[in-house]
Order: C-alpha cells, then sequence, then structure tokens
C-alpha cells in the first residue's frame, strides 16, 4: 500500500507549482479561444466557455499524456455552423458525445498507429504549433 502511495504522490503531486502555474496560463489563453470559437460555431459564448471548462476538467483526470491538446478546435467549429443552424443547439450535444465515442473506440482498436501516415508538417500545421 505504501508504494501506491508514493507512486501517486510522485505522478500527481512532483510538480504543484508548475501545474499550477500552466494551469493558468492554460485558462487564461482558453478564454478567448473558447469565446471565439462558439461565435464561430453560432452559439452563445458562454455554451464555449461551460464546454471549455468541462473539457480541462474532465481531460486533468482522465488524459494519459503529457502536452497533450484538449480543447476546442477552429476547424471543429467551422464544421458545427450548419448542424447548428440547420438543427438547433442540441444537435452539438449529440454530435459532440458521438464524436467522443468514436475517439474511444478508435483508442481501444489502436488505431493511433495509423498517425504515422500523416506527415509532421500537416500534424503541426493542424496544432498551430512550431517547435523550431
Amino acid at each position: 500500500m505504501t508504494s501506491f502511495i508514493d507512486n501517486l504522490r510522485d505522478e500527481w503531486f512532483s510538480n504543484v507549482r508548475g501545474d499550477v502555474l500552466s494551469g493558468l496560463v492554460v485558462a487564461l489563453a482558453l478564454i478567448p479561444e473558447a469565446i471565439a470559437f462558439s461565435i464561430i460555431a453560432g452559439v452563445d459564448p458562454k455554451v464555449g466557455l461551460y464546454a471549455s471548462f468541462c473539457i480541462a476538467v474532465v481531460i486533468s483526470f482522465v488524459g494519459g499524456r503529457p502536452g497533450m491538446i484538449s480543447a476546442a478546435t477552429g476547424a471543429m467549429a467551422l464544421v458545427m455552423v450548419d448542424l447548428v443552424a440547420e438543427h438547433g443547439l442540441q444537435y452539438l450535444l449529440a454530435a459532440t458525445l458521438l464524436c467522443g465515442g468514436i475517439q474511444i473506440i478508435m483508442g481501444i482498436l489502436k488505431l493511433g498507429n495509423l498517425m504515422r501516415f500523416v506527415s509532421r508538417s500537416v500534424v503541426i500545421g493542424f496544432v498551430n504549433r512550431s517547435r523550431y
């Protein structure tokens, strides 16, 4: 039991100061992004803020990779414009849950290995982050 507690302490509380600071920076950067993407998608900005907060809280507990990007994207916001305009906000929730279910199934089937066929420049362009 002691090794479990030590392991938990090492994983969750080894860098509290850095984790809190990075969380604050991400939260401050996420606010205008969530508002902008919700306006693009044609929904109330409060909906985007609540959704971004829920995503951040859930991913902080179940996310498994450091540096994993878990937030709304401009590509999805553009796709959701027509969905919200034609069917309303309730279909946005259904589409989001369906997308999450598909991602879970793809994870169970270990289809992440297929990402090696996507060029690095495409991936960097999609996440809009350069490492050079």
